[in-house]
């Protein structure tokens, strides 16, 4: 299972395509494989900025902890554009969600071609075992297997909610719109209720609405 960082910060509307050239120069020139990384995917949700950075292992077993050998270069690059987002913030390992969940199936089985989906919610301060414990029921129910779901991982930092979901792409397409009619799929948002809510509450219609957009994307070729 590929291993998963989630850096969360604040971003200027509409500066993405000046954000996503940065790091396609440096992913061009550079090996980030060679420091243990073998994809990342950014995305943005109204003014968040969502760094999806992809490994084979965890970095604390492989040891392979550093960024980019351009970090600082492309730091100071994206700066005018991307901005800490925890009030706590002191330095850049605060952008980094902590993850306080994930699940995949006993089986070990994966669909051959998956779909990563990244939802972004806003959590009640302290929630995070609650949250862990409402999808952990979900989870070894029948829903993970309706809904195609190969794997999932939540992460939160201050007030924001990030939910990774893989799921098998045929499945993923064809409950696009419907998904919602599934009584256990009721069930869950149904109880996560009380602990989550859209990030825009007054501009959210329906869990699409929740969904991350890509807006850059980079795989290792060897």
């Amino acid at each position: 299972m590929v291993f998963r960082n989630v850096i969360v910060c604040r971003m200027v509307p509409g500066s993405e395509g000046t954000v996503g050239d940065v790091f396609g120069y440096y992913d061009r020139t550079t090996r980030p494989q060679d420091l243990g990384v073998i994809g990342r995917i950014l995305l943005s949700h109204h003014d968040l900025y969502l760094h999806v950075i992809e490994r084979v292992q965890d970095p604390k077993i492989s040891g392979q902890t550093r960024g980019l050998p351009a970090f600082q270069k492309i730091a100071e690059a994206i700066g005018p554009y991307v901005t800490p987002y925890p009030r706590y913030w002191k330095n850049p390992s605060d952008s980094v969600a902590k993850e306080f969940y994930r699940w995949a199936p006993e089986d070990g089985t994966a669909p051959a071609d998956t779909t990563l989906t990244v939802i972004v919610q806003r959590i009640k301060p302290g929630a995070e075992p609650d949250v862990a414990r409402i999808f952990a029921d979900s989870d070894a129910g029948s829903l993970p297997r309706e809904l195609g779901v190969a794997a999932r991982w939540l992460y939160s930092i201050d007030d924001v909610f990030v939910h990774l979901v893989e799921q098998d792409s045929a499945v993923a397409e064809s409950l696009r719109d419907n998904h919602q009619q599934k009584p256990a799929f009721g069930k869950l948002m149904a109880e996560l209720a009380p602990y989550v809510e859209p990030y825009r509450p007054e501009s959210w219609r329906g869990p699409q609405d929740s969904v991350a957009t890509v807006f850059y994307r980079w795989v290792a070729e060897d």
